[in-house]
């Protein structure tokens, strides 16, 4: 994520972050070291050397920290992002599985139904531009059991009222 611009506000005690397509709030308790009431921000910017993604504050004491965009995605829980996350941690287990594999990527691929390029980009854990639908086929191939858990929230969001029927 690269970040176009950050402002703090030390009455509601977050940074805002503003991104390419939205604005998403980081609360100073999540920040390292985290702004104190004693010893608010009193800076921020967003990081050049860091590619503009991340932001760097500063507070009066002279203490500062530095912020990442995953951080501020990963708490606003971003789909995007958590999508990411899912093929990378897929990826990794399937990378895992085939260097352990009695079978060989060619043997694989023609399991798969499709071509060896295709098992290297699948492979790739940079590749975002695959689905979950063909992780999940060759974790398949792999004879991997995946299993998806949902639970319940920790209380960070508040459950939207559904409209009584009609």
């Amino acid at each position: 994520m690269k970040i176009r611009g950050v402002a703090y506000n030390n009455h509601r005690r977050e940074f805002s972050v503003r991104a390419r397509r939205r604005t998403y709030g980081f609360p100073y308790a999540r920040a390292e070291p985290p702004p104190a009431i004693g010893d608010p921000v009193v800076s921020v910017a967003v990081d050049p050397e860091l590619g503009h993604e991340a932001f760097t504050y500063s507070t009066a004491s002279g203490r500062s920290g530095t912020v990442h965009g995953d951080e501020v995605l990963d708490h606003n829980r971003d789909p995007r992002y958590l999508r990411e996350l899912l093929l990378y941690e897929l990826t990794l287990a399937a990378r895992r599985r085939v260097t352990g594999s009695l079978f060989g990527r060619r043997e694989l691929a023609r399991r798969m139904r499709t071509s060896p390029a295709q098992l290297y980009r699948l492979l790739d854990p940079t590749n975002s531009r695959k689905s979950v639908d063909q992780m999940l086929v060759l974790l398949s191939v792999l004879d991997c059991d995946v299993q998806m858990r949902v639970r319940a929230g920790n209380g960070r969001r508040k459950a939207v009222p559904s409209a009584p029927p009609a």
